[in-house]
């Protein structure tokens, strides 16, 4: 695994997001990090507070779980190391947009600030998907307090381990059609996308454009994720 800590350059990070609305870590896990991680899915030993069908309520077709504490050394990891550098962005969003949030430096205090806010339940997930399974367009919302950044981490390998399954996302404008996006993502590539809206130039300055990710049809194979969600549920 790549050191999250210095994974990401927030120049150019920025640059991506702001033209592409995402932005690519390619290779941030190894392939061993990969299946390692898809390995804690089944592991009896590996804490989960909730599992969900996803046709059950309408999300899609497939399942996913959200880790409980403590989490894993790979995924605690992840979720303190990348936090900085998104938290800089975070910060310059909110400065374009002439919020007055303002995003602590350490994924610590941004923990406590979702506690104070009610917010305690930990967010990180593993999404499995099977043929025909998919994942609705959404925004990963737990609560009053979200950070704008989150992370998308592919752990199996494409038209080896599956096919189809790309990662979807839908940019909304206001008095525009819908722009949609489609990531083709390697395996241990890890992708930054908004949570619920993102900063764009418009004629009147910067203005809000709405985003959505979900999930493409797999063909065939098995293709699991990590995502990384920074703020808690309530």
């Amino acid at each position: 695994m790549r050191d999250p800590c210095t994974a990401i350059n927030v120049d150019t990070t920025t640059a991506a997001l702001d033209h592409d609305g995402y932005a690519v870590l390619p290779g941030l896990l190894s392939s061993a990090d990969c299946t390692a991680l898809c390995a804690l899915y089944d592991a009896p030993e590996v804490a989960y507070r909730s599992t969900v069908v996803m046709a059950h309520h309408g999300y899609g077709q497939g399942e996913y779980r959200y880790f409980d504490r403590p989490l894993p050394d790979r995924v605690q990891s992840l979720r303190e190391g990348l936090y900085p550098a998104l938290a800089a962005i975070a910060n310059q969003w909110a400065a374009r947009l002439g919020q007055t949030d303002h995003w602590p430096p350490t994924h610590r205090e941004l923990s406590q600030l979702c506690a104070a806010a009610g917010q305690t339940r930990p967010t990180p997930l593993l999404l499995r998907y099977g043929p025909g399974d998919y994942n609705r367009l959404h925004q990963d919302l737990y609560g009053r307090l979200a950070f704008p950044l989150q992370v998308v981490i592919l752990l199996d390998k494409p038209q080896r381990d599956f096919g189809g399954g790309e990662l979807i996302l839908v940019e909304g404008r206001a008095r525009m059609l819908s722009r949609p996006i489609v990531l083709a993502l390697d395996q241990g590539d890890a992708a930054i996308i908004p949570v619920r809206d993102r900063p764009i130039e418009s004629a009147r300055g910067w203005a809000k454009a709405s985003m959505r990710h979900g999930v493409g049809v797999i063909r065939h194979g098995t293709r699991r994720t990590l995502g990384i969600i920074f703020h808690d549920a309530a």
